[in-house]
């Protein structure tokens, strides 16, 4: 289990994060979320170690954190760093070396992981020439290979495609499920909505959001609603506690609430004669949220 509690960081007059607490448990997933800028990398390298902190602490299964326990650590900076000139097969076995496996132990595995990220390309090509996302898997395997309790990835979906997007989501999941504390960082709020168990976002340094994916979304009240019921938008938009009302491609409508009681009343009037298509209330996406609270300190 990774603890958090009370860490800060300041650059001279610029407050980098600001009390910050949290933790994550075996077989859990984190995400940190914010602008740029917000303190997410910084976070990151204080629990890494690379900056101290001028209060707080870090904790891995209660102790703090030594040179011993770097082992059991997995990180994928945001700048990623791979040798252009060495072979991905020497690449991975140097860096699994650096966290105590031995040559033997690396060699049978590069396949597998290999496979399991769709790498294009033979373990005896040079990273150079493989493309930019093939590169990145590479740096993601790196991170991984030595099969790390905690692992640590800042923007890890970034330039990915959304098929390579969605393998690197199943290598997450599973690292889930092998029991490692995972925490990463990114500003795609879908994939952090769909893996996360819990979520930090960060503002300035300054915690903003913190919980369950879940719990936020519903402490924001469920006032985005779906509708096809054949109901003229003027007569949603004179319901009590109706904000907006957008037509969509499809020619169904999205409603913002101010209210979500008035959800009550239009289901009332939508179902008046029966069976409609639809009839979906929901609380703000991830997204939207995101927005509402970057764009609430920015004002």
């Amino acid at each position: 289990m990774l603890q958090v509690e009370h860490l800060e960081k300041s650059f001279g007059d610029y407050r980098a994060v600001a009390d910050l607490s949290f933790e994550i448990q075996d077989g859990s997933i984190m995400g940190l979320i914010g602008q740029n800028g917000a303190g997410k990398t910084t976070t990151f390298r204080l629990i890494m170690d690379f900056l101290k902190p001028d209060q707080g602490t870090v904790l891995w299964n209660g102790q703090p954190i030594s040179a011993k326990e770097y082992n059991l650590i997995g990180y994928l900076p945001e700048e990623r760093g791979l040798y252009p000139k060495v072979s991905i097969e020497e690449q991975l076995v140097f860096f699994a070396e650096l966290r105590g496996k031995t040559r033997k132990e690396i060699l049978p595995k590069i396949d597998e992981w290999m496979e399991k990220f769709q790498v294009k390309g033979k373990k005896t090509d040079k990273v150079k020439s493989l493309s930019k996302g093939n590169q990145q898997k590479v740096q993601l395997i790196a991170t991984l290979i030595h099969e790390p309790k905690l692992v640590i990835l800042d923007e890890p979906f970034s330039g990915l495609d959304p098929v390579n997007a969605e393998l690197l989501k199943d290598g997450i999941l599973q690292l889930k499920r092998q029991g490692s504390c995972v925490i990463f960082s990114s500003h795609n709020m879908d994939n952090v909505e769909k893996i996360c168990d819990h979520l930090i976002m960060l503002n300035n340094g300054q915690t903003v959001l913190k919980g369950k994916v879940h719990d936020i979304r519903e402490s924001f009240g469920r006032t985005k609603l779906f509708l096809d019921a054949g109901l003229p938008e003027a007569e949603l938009e004179a319901v009590a506690g109706v904000k907006q009302v957008s037509t969509r491609e499809d020619g169904s409508l999205e409603l913002t609430l101010s209210d979500s009681k008035a959800g009550e009343e239009i289901f009332m009037r939508a179902t008046q004669d029966g069976y409609i298509p639809m009839f979906n209330q929901q609380p703000p996406t991830l997204e939207e949220i995101f927005k509402m609270k970057a764009g609430k300190h920015h004002e």
